[in-house]
């Protein structure tokens, strides 16, 4: 079977034919390099600019001179140190809640197989379909009054954690890499004596560490980047996450500073992604044992 590609072997063994392919990859390259990393250096740089120079136009590439103290200055004058550590708050306390019910959803449904759990599969997965905006309304309006309960919880951090408990593309990662895993090894933990609990706490969740760190990555990232959902229902400035608060003090601080404060926001999120790609692609990718 051959494959098909825009340039045939014959027409890239050609000295034309190899000098228009690399031409078009560098060209490509550095559209795409321009467009994911321009924003990024404009922000890094403009956060080492005066407060001039930073809204002059035409905009300087590069400051005329460096001032990392705007970096201090926003961090003391927003009290972005709060900021963060509400955010962090938020981000492990969601992350605790989507490994408990959602490992549990996902092994119940790989390895328990209960009735129409395709169809209920199917349903999770059918909620991906829906614009996250759409849902804004419905969810705000249940953690206002909670329904059984009678609670408002606006200002608290269950308004956060209650509606990221349920992730249906986790729930589906996870699904698919406890499919993988070979039934031999369950049936013997089974032999053993040990219960569907034990199985999965003391066979399942070790070999599934790769899958797990994804997961984690991900509901992290999903709550310290999220602004419209903590906007509406964090409106108290002490209980404000990182992006929220920023925004809300925007207004009162000098545009650099500005810059800086949201430059210091972002790099958490961007360590996480340089220090575990190779984890996250791994992780997606990841099957159980080969047998």
């Amino acid at each position: 079977m051959t494959t098909r590609t825009l340039i045939s072997p014959a027409q890239l063994g050609r000295p034309r034919g190899k000098v228009v392919y690399w031409i078009v990859f560098a060209v490509v390259i550095a559209v795409f390099t321009l467009v994911f990393l321009g924003p990024l250096y404009w922000m890094a740089t403009g956060g080492l600019k005066t407060t001039q120079e930073f809204v002059q136009t035409p905009p300087t590439a590069f400051p005329k001179s460096l001032h990392p103290e705007n970096y201090s200055h926003a961090w003391h004058v927003m009290d972005l140190s709060h900021l963060l550590f509400n955010t962090l708050w938020y981000a492990f306390g969601a992350l605790a809640f989507q490994l408990v019910f959602d490992v549990a959803a996902a092994y119940s449904l790989s390895r328990l197989r209960p009735v129409f759990g395709k169809l209920i599969l199917g349903m999770m997965l059918a909620t991906l379909m829906i614009p996250a905006t759409v849902l804004v309304v419905p969810q705000y309006l249940t953690v206002l009054d909670v329904p059984i309960f009678q609670r408002n919880l606006l200002n608290s951090p269950w308004v956060i954690w209650l509606p990221s408990v349920t992730n249906a593309f986790n729930i589906f990662l996870l699904k698919r890499f406890f499919d993988s895993i070979p039934g031999e090894l369950l049936d013997a933990a089974a032999m053993d004596g040990a219960s569907r609990l034990r199985t999965l706490w003391s066979v399942v969740l070790p070999i599934s560490r790769p899958i797990l760190g994804v997961v984690s990555i991900f509901a992290v990232v999903g709550v310290w980047k999220d602004f419209l959902w903590p906007m509406l229902t964090l409106p108290d400035p002490g209980k404000q996450t990182l992006n929220v608060g920023i925004y809300s003090l925007a207004s009162g601080v000098p545009e650099n500073w500005l810059v800086a404060a949201l430059g210091i926001a972002s790099l958490p999120t961007l360590l996480i992604f340089l220090l575990f790609q190779r984890n996250i692609m791994g992780g997606l990718t990841a099957g159980g044992l080969k047998g």
